[in-house]
């Protein structure tokens, strides 16, 4: 029972903009130097920033570790997009 609900927590720790820690990390889909994606247990999780690069990486566990300058962090939700277009939007699909 305890294994099962481990999984479905999800946490965000920044430390001082430069020491990210992530929890309940499904899979990372892409990163570089600026940009981490990666589908958590809440969504797909955006990080930007500069020299970003993975100090520790444990997917059976769900655990991500992003080291260097962080900007932003945003949860990229495939429902409110639809929801945010609006009238003009959605007439100019």
């Amino acid at each position: 029972m305890g294994r099962a609900n481990e999984s479905k927590d999800h946490d965000v720790t920044l430390v001082g903009r430069k020491q990210l820690d992530i929890t309940g990390v499904k899979q990372v889909e892409s990163f570089d130097n600026e940009e981490f994606l990666m589908e958590t247990n809440m969504g797909f999780l955006s990080v930007r920033g500069q020299n970003l690069h993975m100090k520790n990486l444990n997917v059976e566990q769900g655990f991500v570790s992003i080291e260097g300058k962080i900007h932003d962090m945003i949860y990229l939700d495939q429902n409110q997009q639809g929801k945010s277009k609006g009238f003009l939007g959605k007439l100019f699909k």
